[in-house]
């Protein structure tokens, strides 16, 4: 009954058109009134849930991101990756890709990278003869890398969740966020190899490549600190991402000089309102979450789901599915926190890497950015670029086949994702 009533309230609201966040929040009350507690107990729940040591990260590497995007370290680092190979064919093409890579290792976020690159690389893509299209769903689809390698902010939610190392999760998504890279790249070239319309650019001198190199160095060098920082034992996760912001205020203003100090308070109104939404979601998805444990419903899923198969392998497609479904219709945070309940259980018993799994289930979130019906990537695109919806999907499926096939291959082969940490001597539970 209670089960009933906490799921047919989110569905129900959900079809309202209600946001997913405000959805749980609601269906937690009417949880907690259909199990006979006193409604104080939301408030409890909602702190419990967002009062974690490992989340201060996230306002920090919001913050940091924010600040690297005022600081003009996107134009650099397409002027940098456009100096090296902008001259072979197809070549903005894979600049797209190689600046997201880059962007997504200073911002942490999937709608943060498309932002920051979007607004330069689409209009300089249409100039050059590519499809308007075209170039914008190769940057909503190169966006989703923002979420895979690190520093990712879904990493350090199920990090939290599921009790394992965010230090571990980051070093595990190097290798998968540069695969999926790979396959966008390979993608966005494989659709333009009959393009008569573009038009190849020279190749830069020397000095040129030079000058971009050194423009770019500082953007360069955030994530080797940072990650360095981390893996070196130097500082935490956390602390990273307060080194994060301390070096991009450095870069932005005394480097480039590109934030003036009357830009500071928009800086920081922005970074709050970002992050403010973010914990609001983690708030009430964790009261949810609570309400599913605390009532049994997640425990009733989780046994349904065991009777389904006995074969790991039919499970494992089973989850991604159920991941990329979810992954069309709500954010990762709140898909961490609706679904890890039901399938944590299953996945230690399957023995599967805990650090594996949560690299896969973000990649399934990271693809369900570009997935209509409410992928957040593409709205942001779209916003950038002035294109409607309609015309955006239409070009966007390749990137999701190729990122559908990669997430196949890291999922039913974890060396990939637990070959770095190995290596690290790190613990890969």
């Amino acid at each position: 009954m209670i089960g009933l009533v906490l799921l047919g309230t989110f569905f129900c609201l959900l079809l309202l058109k209600v946001p997913v966040a405000a959805s749980m929040g609601l269906a937690t009350f009417a949880g907690i009134l259909s199990m006979g507690f006193k409604i104080s107990v939301f408030a409890t729940v909602f702190y419990a849930a967002i009062a974690k040591y490992t989340l201060l990260a996230i306002p920090f590497f919001i913050l940091a991101g924010v600040i690297m995007d005022y600081a003009g370290i996107s134009s650099r680092l397409i002027d940098f990756a456009n100096a090296c190979v902008g001259h072979r064919r197809g070549g903005l093409a894979v600049v797209t890709v190689i600046v997201a890579c880059f962007f997504a290792a200073i911002s942490g976020s999937g709608p943060a990278t498309v932002a920051a690159i979007g607004g330069v690389l689409i209009p300089a893509m249409s100039r050059q003869g590519y499809d308007r299209n075209f170039a914008t769903a190769l940057v909503a689809s190169s966006g989703g890398i923002g979420m895979i390698i690190p520093p990712s902010i879904p990493f350090i939610i199920y990090a939290m969740l599921a009790e394992v190392s965010v230090g571990t999760m980051f070093m595990a998504g190097m290798i998968p966020g540069l695969l999926f890279g790979v396959f966008f790249a390979v993608s966005a070239l494989i659709c333009l190899r009959n393009d008569k319309n573009i038009v190849q650019q020279e190749r830069m001198p020397a000095d040129v490549r030079w000058r971009a190199f050194r423009d770019a160095l500082w953007a360069i060098m955030m994530p080797v600190i940072i990650l360095g920082g981390i893996y070196g034992g130097i500082f935490t996760p956390t602390e990273a991402a307060g080194v994060a912001v301390v070096y991009g205020l450095f870069v932005g203003v005394f480097i480039y000089r590109e934030i003036k100090i009357k830009q500071l308070w928009r800086l920081c109104v922005d970074a709050a309102v970002s992050s403010a939404v973010i914990m609001f979601i983690m708030g009430c998805a964790g009261s949810f979450t609570w309400i599913l444990t605390t009532s049994g419903v997640a425990t009733q899923f989780t046994k349904a789901l065991i009777s389904l198969t006995q074969s790991d392998a039919l499970m494992l497609l089973v989850i991604t599915v159920i991941f990329l479904v979810a992954g069309c219709f709500v954010d990762s945070a709140s898909g961490f926190y609706l679904l890890l309940p039901i399938l944590l259980p299953i996945i230690k018993d399957m023995n599967y890497s805990l650090i594996a799994f949560g690299v896969v289930a973000t990649a399934n979130f990271a693809i369900g950015q570009v997935t209509p019906p409410v992928g957040s990537n593409l709205f942001v695109a779209c916003n950038i670029a002035n294109i409607t919806m309609k015309a955006l999907v239409a070009k966007v499926w390749p990137f999701i086949i190729a990122g559908v096939i990669c997430l196949l291959a890291i999922t039913y082969f974890p060396r990939i994702i637990l070959f770095l940490p190995s290596v690290m001597g790190m613990k890969i539970q």
